[in-house]
């Protein structure tokens, strides 16, 4: 019922309960994994995020990069900038509100762009990474993160399985979909040169671990935090909570009722202009 043209779509409450929920279950590792990286890199006097969300990787930069490194860090999606803002950063942090897909700055303003989980909610992904390449510098820097696929990431797994069987006859597949759509490297790789980046390019898979207090926190990460909520609503928009306790119910059978643990695993991609 619904579909890519709502993937994109974090609005209303869905904001405050991906940050509160969401971030700590599965974006932290791979914020401070980025951050640390690119910090490694080379020298920087301006990077450039992309599809910040509410601001854990921005957060991070904001913490290991030098206070003379400028960061603008801009998403789709106000409501996520708003709340970014208002949770605040170590030091300032220019908000701006953009397109991926067609970025308001000039060619060559940048020594890095980053984007942690965004490239895969884009229908022209090739167009993304030449806007990337259009705004870096020559010789700067890439770093962009992707989920590996559903099967490598538990609780999504787990989750998008007892949805489906709940709902037969039009399954939410948000999950597989988008999130971890993207998950074939020959498939980056392509795009990625599509943009104009013809250097070799390193990657890495990256395991972690995703844990939350509860079966039920999982859930509601999931269920109330990402899009998945749209697909589920579309349906009726009191089925949220029964959704929910499908959810939880599934995640407790897999890792218990106490505090869970699952795996989670995603690509980290360098490219250099």
């Amino acid at each position: 019922m619904n579909g890519p043209d709502n993937d994109k779509a974090f609005t209303g409450s869905i904001a405050a309960i991906y940050e509160e929920y969401l971030v700590p279950l599965i974006f932290e590792p791979y914020a401070v994994d980025l951050a640390h990286r690119l910090a490694a890199s080379r020298p920087l006097t301006r990077v450039l995020e992309l599809a910040a969300g509410t601001g854990v990787a921005t957060r991070q930069l904001a913490c290991v990069l030098p206070e003379s490194v400028s960061i603008v860090a801009t998403d789709l999606n106000q409501a996520m900038l708003d709340l970014a803002d208002a949770i605040g950063t170590a030091r300032p942090v220019r908000w701006r509100q953009a397109d991926i897909q067609q970025l308001p700055f000039r060619d060559r303003q940048f020594d890095a762009v980053v984007c942690q989980f965004g490239f895969m909610f884009l229908a022209d992904k090739a167009a993304a990474f030449r806007e990337a390449y259009r705004v870096l510098r020559p010789g700067g820097v890439l770093v962009f993160s992707v989920w590996d696929r559903i099967e490598e990431n538990e609780f999504a797994d787990v989750v998008t399985t007892a949805l489906g069987a709940h709902f037969p006859e039009d399954p939410p597949r948000f999950l597989a979909r988008t999130p971890h759509g993207y998950h074939d490297l020959a498939e980056v790789t392509r795009d990625v040169r599509a943009g104009g980046f013809r250097g070799p390019l390193e990657v890495s898979t990256v395991a972690s671990r995703s844990r939350a207090a509860s079966a039920r926190v999982s859930a509601v990460a999931y269920c109330h935090g990402t899009p998945l909520r749209n697909e589920i609503e579309a349906r009726a928009e009191s089925r949220l909570g029964e959704a929910t306790d499908i959810a939880a119910r599934a995640i407790a059978r897999r890792f218990g009722s106490g505090v869970v643990d699952g795996k989670i695993q995603a690509h980290v991609v360098t490219a250099v202009r």
